[in-house]
């Protein structure tokens, strides 16, 4: 089959008018000749010839075999090392995909057309890029010589529809009263932070949260790559980091593009993901004045979360360790933890409070965590988010004029 495509490919290529821009329906005419005329010199059933059609279409316009996966919405992962061996993630299992690339140059002209499209670089000078596909998916490439086995490009695919806070309560992600505690503080402007692992659906969960802030409200998003879904919402601003190039454009980082939002009047700030110094000045946005932001990042616990925003500050500027946990204390209210369980389900493991300082120690306090019930050995794990305890600070409720939360 991989011979007849690569006939078929460079007889294509030698009829294409490169001189022009060709629609659609001219490439699909000429894929139609082709394969009429290759099938007068070898036998080509119907079946064989839909499926080279498809093949040969995907080859010359779309992003080759990659894009039979990127049609298949189960698909939630897809990772590439070198031509040779492409794993997909599929219903929560990893397993490895029958096709192959047929060279390293076919996925190298893939992976240039990808970076093109979303204006980034990627070399043997610059070896490392995260960039997005045209439907959202992020994107994280790594050449050689950093990648010996390379090149290695990493799928993660989100849902043309971004999933909602209703979808994740039905699909047992947390309970539909814990749901209601999270909206109602999204819009008394609790300063959130999710944590969770790799996978753990932090992107996903941030996006269903941000659903709950009022449509009156400006939002500014801050992205390493343009990711977040977030609808219904008249005032936003989407900025996204840019990378050095070879024409001499200075990098834009997410430390420059906090700097510049406090300058475009934003209500409420929406950080992708802190992994840097940038956490320093999230913090200093959190500390004054705006209110109800929302961030992500990796870790293992919400309390793990504290400390790996202490770390991430300090890679921001050299301060004393006490004066970074004043402004966490002060400037992050919420640390929702997300977890991805043994049977390939993500849930909400944690929602825990941040009360304060106590003896140069931040004091956190979980408010409902997840409960598994008996019987672990069972493939399906089955449990709930459990209440614990009473929000402690509740002034940004009474301010907004909203209810306490209830017990559930």
């Amino acid at each position: 089959m991989e011979n007849k495509k690569e006939i078929l490919l460079r007889r294509i290529h030698e009829k294409i008018d490169y001189s022009k821009e060709m629609e659609e329906k001219e490439i699909r005419r000429l894929i139609g000749e082709s394969l009429s005329e290759y099938g007068r010199e070898a036998f080509l059933s119907l079946q064989e010839r839909e499926k080279l059609g498809k093949e040969l279409f995907y080859a010359i316009r779309k992003l080759d075999i990659l894009q039979e996966l990127l049609e298949d919405t189960q698909i939630t992962e897809i990772m590439i090392n070198g031509p040779g061996h492409i794993f997909i993630e599929k219903n929560g299992r990893l397993t490895e995909w029958e096709q192959h690339f047929s060279s390293g140059e076919k996925l190298e002209d893939i992976i240039q057309q990808i970076t093109a499209k979303c204006n980034r670089v990627v070399n043997e000078a610059s070896p490392v890029v995260d960039a997005r596909l045209e439907d959202g998916s992020r994107v994280n490439i790594v050449l050689k010589p950093v990648a010996l086995n390379g090149p290695i490009v990493t799928i993660r695919r989100f849902p043309k529809e971004p999933i909602t806070m209703e979808k994740l309560v039905s699909i047992g992600s947390l309970p539909k009263a814990a749901a209601g505690w999270l909206r109602t503080l999204v819009r008394a402007g609790y300063n959130i932070m999710i944590s969770g692992g790799t996978g753990s659906g932090k992107t996903t969960f941030l996006n269903a949260l941000s659903e709950y802030i009022p449509r009156e409200e400006r939002i500014i998003t801050i992205e390493d790559s343009a990711e977040l879904q977030i609808r219904n919402a008249p005032n936003l601003v989407s900025l996204e980091t840019r990378n050095a190039n070879a024409e001499g454009c200075a990098p834009i980082t997410i430390r420059d593009l906090i700097r510049t939002s406090l300058r475009m009047r934003p209500t409420r700030l929406i950080v992708g993901e802190v992994r840097g110094g940038e956490a320093l000045d999230l913090l200093q946005c959190l500390n004054t004045g705006h209110d109800g932001s929302l961030s992500t990042g990796h870790a293992n616990s919400a309390r793990d979360m504290l400390s790996r925003l202490e770390t991430m500050a300090l890679m921001g500027m050299e301060l004393p360790l006490s004066a970074i946990r004043r402004q966490i204390a002060s400037g992050v209210d919420i640390i929702i933890h997300l977890g991805r369980l043994r049977d390939g389900s993500r849930r909400v493991l944690e929602i825990a409070e941040v009360i304060g300082m106590e003896q140069e120690e931040i004091r956190l306090e979980t408010l409902c965590a997840f409960e598994e019930e008996t019987g672990k050995g069972q493939e399906e794990v089955k449990g709930t988010l459990v209440y614990k305890r009473d929000l402690s600070h509740r002034h940004k409720l009474k301010t907004a004029g909203l209810p306490d939360l209830p017990p559930f």
